[in-house]
């Protein structure tokens, strides 16, 4: 689900989920960037050229290598199509989107992302999978801030790394086994940027999976958030 949340002018985040097989599923979260409606086109894009590629070529007898080459390949892909529209047209100039994917296949995970939209393990606590791409996470790791500085100082929302803004892009990519019942949470910074960890744990936790990505969007507007907010949910 995505919600336009506290930004008035338009919803730049776009998600989507597929179910690639009886044991396999897939879900995607990008937030866009970029004046008008750039950024809108920067996520769907990348929204709809990365689903198709992973249902173009899912198969089931595919090795982990294979699938996690589908996953890099599928948002470098995304990246040269939305980079080549804003070249030539200027209105669109310096767009970008962020993008997390993941593909769970029985009980591993396949992960991909690019710019700061999160995904979370939720299993007997919750672990952030990815890491963001942000300036505050490089000040972080070179020392330059203290961990708890980060939520709050003024270039929090300066990402590092996104879809279509260079000619190309490295997406992180991770493989996990995951337990038997344990959840995996897509989101946008719309969403974590306003909610403690403990409130989305909860939440996943106790809301059942049809309610919760409303769930999840209305405890982020009733904190406030100022943001596009989009939740999607791997149970």
């Amino acid at each position: 689900m995505t919600d336009i949340g506290g930004r008035p002018d338009e919803n730049q985040d776009r998600v989507n989920t597929l179910r690639l097989a009886d044991n396999a599923v897939f879900a995607i979260v990008c937030d866009g960037m970029g004046g008008e409606n750039a950024g809108s086109t920067a996520s769907f894009k990348t929204m709809q050229i990365v689903s198709d590629r992973i249902m173009g070529g899912y198969r089931d007898d595919r090795d982990e290598l294979s699938l996690k080459n589908l996953m890099i390949n599928s948002v470098k892909t995304a990246n040269a199509v939305v980079h080549e529209i804003a070249e030539y047209d200027e209105t669109k100039s310096g767009m970008g989107t962020t993008c997390v994917a993941v593909l769970r296949k029985d009980n591993r995970i396949f992960c991909v992302n690019v710019g700061d939209s999160r995904a979370y393990l939720i299993d007997n606590e919750i672990t952030q999978i990815t890491k963001d791409h942000t300036v505050v996470m490089s000040m972080y790791e070179n020392g330059e801030i203290e961990f708890e500085e980060m939520k709050t100082h003024p270039r929090r929302n300066l990402i590092t790394r996104a879809v279509g803004v260079s000619e190309t892009v490295n997406p992180d990519f991770f493989s996990m086994e995951i337990n038997e019942g344990a959840a995996v949470l897509l989101c946008s910074d719309g969403l974590y940027g306003c909610c403690e960890d403990y409130m989305l744990y909860n939440a996943v936790k106790n809301v059942s999976p049809e309610k919760l990505p409303k769930k999840l969007i209305d405890m982020a507007i009733e904190n406030g958030s100022g943001d596009n907010i989009s939740a999607a949910v791997i149970i």
